[in-house]
């Protein structure tokens, strides 16, 4: 098995599958770090999350 990094930066396009990426790593133990961020490309909004999780839990 792959090890888990401790933090993670999570973008893309502000659409359910950013929000289902999000939600699995939730669901392995990875929480929410800072507010999100985004952007507009022209197209599409553009989203940022970073999440981390505890050493313990790697």
């Amino acid at each position: 098995m792959k090890e888990k990094l401790r933090y993670r930066l999570i973008t893309g396009k502000d659409d359910s599958s950013f929000c289902e990426r999000i939600s699995k790593l939730l669901n392995e133990g990875y929480k929410l770090y800072g507010s999100p961020s985004c952007t507009f490309n022209g197209e599409d909004v553009i989203v940022a999350q970073a999440v981390v999780i505890d050493e313990d839990t790697i």
